[in-house]
């Protein structure tokens, strides 16, 4: 049981990880229309923009308020001078720019900080605590606890606040949002900033556990991917719980399926998405989209 606890305790705090990018991806989503598959590459920059406060000596929290500000106007200027001139046109290349500035963000990652890892300080002790014979890191459980008071945040920012009501209203319709009077631009400018923002509390949770590289949010990037469908791209509850589901389930199948291991384990998140499409095309938690013609 012990054994089966910590396979749960460690699954859910890789799965935060998933979700903390899920969440960042569904926010541009609900506010754009967008998939961006740049989004890793984004919290890797605010991590490295942190890390670079916290090199000039600047203290760990405020360094992480800086670099949480910074990356809201470079989200907010990456939608006005780049990929607004996509919107509204072709899906397909729309999703190749993004794929684009993800290698493009990497590359000038590597280039200015090297491709070395780097240590980056963690928000919570690094010390464990018994649960049920399983030994929980506060590191862990402080990251669980963060992804789900944002995961309620942004719930109630869709569903009960006029920001988000209208930021969804422009991922649907920006034609008929703009003659309602919604400033399109700038509401589009403000979901691709607070999605950087995200991306930015993204990093500076994930960085202490990977290590900060430029490329240490590639694979990570694929599991969250994997929650936003699974879990359904209208949903921040859902690609939590999904990005949940996926870190559990790949730890018990990699240690109680003999065939799996740890070799296949990448497989059981594909396996899941494979499974629920099939019964549920919108995801676990998504809506279908009714189309009058």
């Amino acid at each position: 049981m012990g054994t089966f606890i910590q396979l749960v305790v460690d699954g859910l705090a890789m799965g935060s990880i998933y979700a903390a990018l899920a969440l960042a991806i569904v926010l541009v989503n609900q506010s754009t229309g967008m998939v961006n598959f740049a989004q890793g590459g984004m919290a890797v920059l605010s991590g490295y923009i942190a890390y670079a406060f916290l090199g000039m000596g600047v203290p760990l929290i405020l360094a992480l308020v800086i670099a949480v500000a910074i990356s809201f106007v470079l989200g907010a200027l990456i939608e006005r001078f780049l990929m607004r001139r996509f919107e509204g046109g072709d899906p397909d290349t729309a999703v190749v720019v993004t794929v684009g500035l993800l290698t493009l963000i990497t590359g000038i990652c590597g280039w200015i900080w090297s491709y070395n890892n780097r240590q980056f300080p963690s928000l919570f002790p690094g010390d464990s605590f018994p649960v049920l014979g399983a030994a929980v890191s506060w590191r862990s459980l402080g990251t669980f606890l963060v992804i789900a008071a944002i995961m309620v945040l942004l719930q109630l920012l869709f569903r009960k606040t006029k920001v988000g009501l209208a930021l969804r209203a422009v991922a649907d319709n920006p034609r008929s949002s703009s003659f309602s009077g919604l400033p399109v631009g700038r509401l589009l400018m403000v979901g691709w900033g607070l999605a950087a923002a995200l991306g930015a509390i993204a990093g500076a949770l994930v960085a202490p556990r990977l290590s900060l590289t430029p490329g240490m949010l590639d694979s990570a990037l694929v599991y969250a991917l994997a929650a936003v469908i699974l879990g359904g791209a209208s949903s921040p509850i859902g690609v939590v719980v999904a990005a949940w589901l996926i870190g559990v389930l790949e730890n018990l199948a990699a240690v109680y399926v003999p065939f799996i291991g740890h070799d296949l384990k990448i497989a059981v998140p594909f396996i899941l998405l494979f499974v629920v499409l099939l019964v549920r095309p919108q995801g676990l938690f998504g809506r279908k989209t009714v189309v009058r013609v």
